[in-house]
């Protein structure tokens, strides 16, 4: 049969969860924000424009293009094709690029970003760990550190680390801007329970969030300690914390990516081996990458692009900027 590349719908739900559970530790964030979202596409939280590469009804790859602009991948066939759907459907900028690092890389060319400046650009390490294996760090197991969701009174200082967070670990640059976004990002993980705190002796001491998470598998991201803290195990023993606390609720597997090597080791040591490679960037001013196109060698050979309607993928065609 003819290869279809085309946008997704309610009806494509299932084949998607089966294609994504096939790469399940390399696919959370598109994985976590179709059960949170499914495929509206109003350009609120969570919610994508969703292409797909299809053979013979079944899925072979799909790019999702977020509400804030980021470009997340599932894409190991015909990625130019399904990348230029995802970007001309939803009609938004490019603000970052997410996925399996060599898809990453591959769309970065595709796009015409090489040039670009980034705020952030990272090939990274994918980690994955069981949870039955998790080695739990002597700081949290004595009783040195207990760890626990925030109260509410807490948020403001959390805010403040998730800028600081930003900052150092996102490549984004202080502003007002970036403050707020903070603080919105600190109450949505406080709403969805998705995030803990280490406290010692009356005072918190570091910070760990899921980023993404199923009913069986969470992606940590966001780990803090401000730097005068740093180098006593508090961030491990929130990693740990949160993950006991998610094999309580019945998951059974973390993942996640990271680049630096105090963090590497730190999650080396709690039981976490090395999986694959991420790719991440953010761009530094989000891009308007249709001028960028590079002519109709995007669509390869004997690929049909449609719409769920079985229209030609010409226009955009999902509502969400």
């Amino acid at each position: 049969m003819m290869k279809v590349v085309r946008q997704l719908n309610a009806q494509d739900r299932p084949a998607l969860e089966r294609f994504l559970e096939s790469h399940a530790d390399s696919s959370m964030f598109l994985r976590s924000n179709l059960a949170r979202a499914g495929f509206a596409d109003s350009g609120e939280v969570y919610q994508a424009c969703y292409a797909a590469s299809l053979h013979d009804q079944a899925l072979t790859a799909v790019v999702a293009h977020y509400w804030n602009g980021m470009l997340t991948f599932q894409a190991p066939q015909n990625l130019a094709a399904v990348t230029w759907l995802a970007v001309a459907a939803s009609g938004r900028k490019v603000t970052g690029l997410s996925g399996p690092l060599d898809q990453v890389e591959a769309a970065r060319e595709v796009l015409g970003l090489e040039g670009v400046d980034c705020g952030l650009d990272h090939g990274e390490t994918l980690y994955g760990l069981d949870l039955a294996d998790l080695r739990v760090p002597d700081v949290l197991a004595s009783g040195s550190v207990i760890c626990r969701r925030p109260r509410a009174s807490e948020l403001d200082i959390l805010a403040n680390w998730r800028s600081a967070y930003a900052v150092e670990a996102l490549g984004a640059r202080d502003s007002s801007d970036v403050r707020r976004e903070s603080r919105i990002q600190i109450e949505r993980n406080h709403r969805e329970a998705r995030h803990w705190i280490v406290e010692r002796g009356g005072q918190i001491v570091a910070y760990s969030a899921f980023n993404a998470g199923t009913a069986e598998r969470v992606q940590i991201g966001g780990v803090w300690t401000p730097a005068g803290l740093r180098g006593r195990g508090y961030a491990r023993a929130a990693v740990a914390g949160s993950l006991l606390a998610a094999r309580d609720e019945g998951v059974d597997r973390a993942v996640l990516f990271a680049e630096n090597p105090a963090a590497k080791r730190a999650y080396e040591a709690l039981g976490f081996s090395r999986i694959g490679h991420y790719g991440l960037i953010m761009l530094a001013e989000a891009q308007d990458v249709g001028g960028r196109r590079r002519g109709p060698a995007s669509l390869s050979p004997g690929v049909a692009a449609r719409r769920p309607d079985g229209l030609p993928a010409t226009a955009p065609a999902c509502a969400g900027r």
